[in-house]
């Protein structure tokens, strides 16, 4: 059983997508069942909404500094 500050502990890696598979439904059945949890669930991935579409909305970088960055990687 998962307890609420596992839960919150490791909730941007479940945003993220980045837990193991078996841990993301451990999550998910806690955050479906928890009434604590789940409402700090809701603020998180209705802020991480929020942010891309506010990203969707902004142009990109330009070209020029695409490339630069790349180069100076490369290197």
């Amino acid at each position: 059983m998962v307890s609420c500050r596992e839960v919150i502990e490791q909730l941007w890696d479940y945003l993220d997508a980045e837990l193991p598979p078996e841990r993301m439904q451990e999550l998910a059945a806690h955050l479906a069942e928890c009434a604590t949890c789940y409402p700090k669930y809701q603020l998180e991935f209705a802020f991480l909404e929020a942010l891309a579409r506010q990203r969707a909305r902004l142009p990109g970088p330009p070209q020029a500094l695409l490339d630069q960055l790349r180069l100076l990687i490369s290197t």
